[in-house]
């Protein structure tokens, strides 16, 4: 893929997804958000527009299914056409970042959230999705996994819940492959949401707040990576957003470079791309 076209960006109203729905915009992609929180909808449009970009927000409850496929259908429909979709609705129950509780000690409906929202709306979104650009011959679904998938963060079921998106993504990939669709992984580092900074922990895993990423980091990155005409040959990987920012020489917006985060799970391998087939 060349240039920009047209996004869909699911849990698009704050966080990494209003900085993904951000950075596309400053490339020159049409971006569709998706959330449940209107108001936090109409503020990722606004910043879209601030930066000269064109967006589009649905109102969605990623719990329900069929609303994730009607919120896709009618994205589609509305723009003609979705060339990526990015999956990165999330929803995490309460935790003490300072002093977080054990598998054991926390509900077992701690599955409901980061389980059926934070995997199984990433499946729905792309089963909706799929046919569709495999009609077209082309398309790209991009799920914003994590540096959790290796390294402990949060809890167990975090890192269970993002190990299997890029399973997801690899098994995927290979399945859409000879269809001309390409399936990626996403992993931002630390990352300076809402959430985290409202957390007044310093570090997490060893990891200074001050020295997190910015959710518009990830947009940007994302859209060079987009604008890169060999991308289909990356399919089925994980791919380190400060590792990318490196590669393609993207800045933060103040200017500086992020640090890959590969030290907070030893280093070693991510998912690499499908072999050749």
């Amino acid at each position: 893929m060349t240039a920009p076209g047209v996004a869909l960006v699911t849990g698009g109203s704050r966080g990494v997804g209003q900085g993904i729905a951000v950075g596309l915009a400053e490339a020159g992609w049409t971006v569709h958000v998706t959330g449940r929180n209107a108001a936090g909808l109409a503020e990722t449009v606004a910043r879209v527009e601030d930066v000269g970009g064109t967006a589009y927000s649905w109102t969605c409850e990623h719990t329900d299914d069929a609303d994730v496929a009607r919120v896709v259908e009618a994205a589609w429909e509305a723009g003609d056409r979705i060339d990526v979709l990015v999956n990165n609705a999330w929803a995490g129950p309460r935790m003490n970042h300072a002093r977080p509780e054990r598998f054991w000690e926390r509900p077992l409906d701690d599955w409901d959230t980061l389980i059926g929202v934070g995997l199984r709306t990433h499946w729905v979104a792309a089963h909706a999705i799929a046919p569709r650009m495999i009609d077209r011959g082309s398309g790209v679904v991009v799920n914003v996994s994590s540096v959790g998938a290796r390294a402990y963060l949060h809890s167990v079921l975090y890192g269970i819940s993002k190990a299997g998106l890029d399973k997801m993504t690899h098994d995927a990939a290979l399945e859409l492959r000879a269809h001309g669709v390409t399936v990626l992984s996403l992993w931002p580092g630390l990352v300076r949401t809402e959430q985290l900074l409202a957390s007044g922990v310093a570090d997490i895993a060893g990891v200074p707040v001050s020295d997190a990423e910015t959710p518009e980091l990830q947009g940007r990155v994302l859209a060079a990576l987009l604008a890169d005409p060999d991308l289909h040959r990356r399919t089925g990987s994980a791919l380190i957003t400060a590792e990318l920012a490196e590669e393609y020489a993207v800045s933060e917006p103040d200017g500086g470079r992020p640090v890959s985060p590969r030290l907070m799970f030893g280093g070693g391998p991510v998912f690499p791309p499908l072999p050749p087939g």
